[in-house]
């Protein structure tokens, strides 16, 4: 059976992603990443997507203090707080993590490599790549030919997939697609803030408001 390690942050989008390599047979290896974000609770909803969706749950820490420079990490810092339509329209956001899909893809190859998976896929999207760098499509596709160049699969002549299946969808895009997969929306957790429930004011949360908004769907997450 084909096997993918999907990167799993517990957010709408890699959720889908989830469910998306579910929906092509693929055997699921779940990869979620504490790196000294601000809370643990998207974590929490990782492992709950991942028991749900029947994939393997592996879960790893980095301790990189060069990551404080973002918002995500530094809870000093305050995070953005735009009005939904200029959000992704100015400078690089402060909750940019530097090389964060960088670093994340390489654990990913490296776990596919290890394990004999051919493919890792992520849920960078269009909404990201507006203000993440690391989020466009010109990455993946290079990281995608770094990685067959350092692979022990690729030199044995297998051959190894970066899928990035939401890279061209935005937020209502996602959700209409979530939907027709099945995935467990309730289980998401999106917001840059921990807590019970979503704060509503950060970027992720306006974001992902539109979405469902535009989308014409309840997010059964604020219902929970």
């Amino acid at each position: 059976m084909k096997r993918v390690v999907v990167l799993l942050s517990g957010g709408l989008d890699s959720a889908t992603a989830l469910y998306w390599a579910r929906a092509r047979d693929y055997q699921l290896t779940a990869l979620s990443v504490h790196y000294g974000q601000r809370h643990a609770r998207e974590l929490v909803a990782a492992r709950a997507l991942a028991r749900r969706a029947g994939a393997d749950w592996v879960s790893v820490r980095l301790s990189l203090p060069w990551l404080r420079a973002s918002s995500l990490v530094d809870r000093k810092q305050r995070l953005p707080d735009l009005p939904a339509g200029r959000i992704g329209k100015g400078p690089i956001p402060s909750t940019y993590v530097p090389g964060r899909n960088m670093v994340f893809l390489s654990l990913a190859a490296s776990l596919a490599d290890a394990t004999g998976a051919e493919a890792v896929a992520i849920g960078s999207n269009a909404q990201d790549f507006s203000g993440y760098p690391d989020c466009r499509p010109e990455f993946n596709a290079a990281f995608q030919k770094a990685a067959r160049l350092g692979m022990r699969r690729v030199a044995e002549g297998q051959r190894f997939l970066l899928l990035a299946p939401l890279q061209r969808l935005d937020k209502a895009g996602i959700v209409r697609l979530a939907r027709r997969l099945d995935v467990p929306l309730e289980l998401t957790w999106s917001c840059y803030q921990g807590g019970r429930r979503p704060c509503g004011r950060c970027d992720s949360c306006k974001l992902r408001a539109r979405g469902f908004a535009a989308a014409g769907v309840n997010d059964p997450a604020l219902s929970r």
